[in-house]
């Protein structure tokens, strides 16, 4: 997606948003976070000051089409910068609002408190692109596809299916993803704000702790904070996602973005999701992973 200036008028930013990257009926909200960062940083103008934290509040849906990016520095100093930003589509009134923090390389303290988790390679995990099993051929068929997932692959690589027969202990599942199209800077190098769209694919975590047998629900996004430490050089990169906590009708939900090149950690992600159940939602013992449910009587 190209980012242009509006001649017309300073800070704004005009984008046209192709529906391939609905995730389902709208642009998945990493891609538009990416988007936005990159009519921040343009509007800065200091390829220096690399993306640090951003953070979007998602007010409003942003459909495909015509998108307006409005773009205010907050602060622009040697260290850091600041700057917010609204992105809605043309016409309306309100959408997604993002602050972000942009700032030089620095020295200081290097470390990583995390590790990346030992699992298969891409290449020796299924895709989620190949056909469930016979058996359970019917069971999917009706479900609409994402034309996100046409344009980007992911491969499980930690964690259960969702027709596997299992009882759940933990929220950890990982998951490898590739761009069809990686979206390459003019060296050749990725993009390293495709890492704030792969950083918003969480809602798998809260599936694993759940377990087989769960209602239909959807999780739009409430927010979501992505920290960004390296450049992507793996067109391959592995998203270990985690549940923190679901409650009052919401789920906390976190992933670790790694690059297998090195095992270094690009990203790290975290969001509110709201719980939506279209038909009935769980009630009783039903609230709680099969593990934790009250003994009977």
């Amino acid at each position: 997606m190209v980012v242009a200036a509006d001649p017309g008028l300073a800070g704004r930013y005009l984008i046209d948003v192709d529906a391939r990257w609905n995730c389902p009926i709208v642009p998945q909200g990493g891609t538009m976070t990416a988007v936005t960062a990159a009519a921040m940083a343009a509007e800065i103008g200091d390829p220096s000051q690399r993306l640090r934290t951003i953070t979007t509040v998602f007010a409003a849906q942003v459909p495909a089409g015509p998108v307006i990016v409005d773009v205010t520095v907050l602060r622009q100093g040697r260290r850091a910068t600041q700057a917010v930003a609204t992105t809605r589509a043309a016409g309306a009134d309100v959408g997604h609002t993002s602050v972000a923090v942009f700032g030089p390389d620095g020295a200081g303290f290097e470390f990583t408190d995390l590790a990346m988790p030992d699992v298969p390679g891409p290449a020796d995990c299924p895709s989620f692109r190949d056909p469930p099993p016979p058996e359970f051929a019917d069971a999917f068929a009706d479900r609409p596809p994402m034309p996100f997932w046409e344009h980007v692959e992911g491969r499980p690589a930690m964690g259960h299916a969702p027709w596997e027969d299992y009882v759940p202990t933990a929220s950890d599942c990982a998951f490898w993803y590739r761009f069809d199209e990686p979206p390459l800077r003019p060296d050749g190098t990725m993009d390293p704000l495709a890492a704030v769209a792969l950083c918003d694919l969480m809602p798998s975590s809260v599936h694993e702790r759940m377990g087989p047998d769960q209602p239909e629900w959807y999780p739009p996004s409430a927010d979501l904070t992505v920290h960004l430490f390296g450049e992507p050089r793996s067109e391959w990169l592995l998203g270990h996602l985690r549940a923190r906590r679901a409650g009052g009708g919401f789920a906390s939900v976190e992933t670790a973005l790694w690059d297998p090149t090195d095992r270094s950690l690009v990203a790290h992600g975290s969001q509110v999701m709201y719980l939506v159940f279209p038909d009935s939602t769980p009630t009783g013992d039903a609230r709680f992973p099969p593990d934790q449910r009250p003994p009977a009587g």
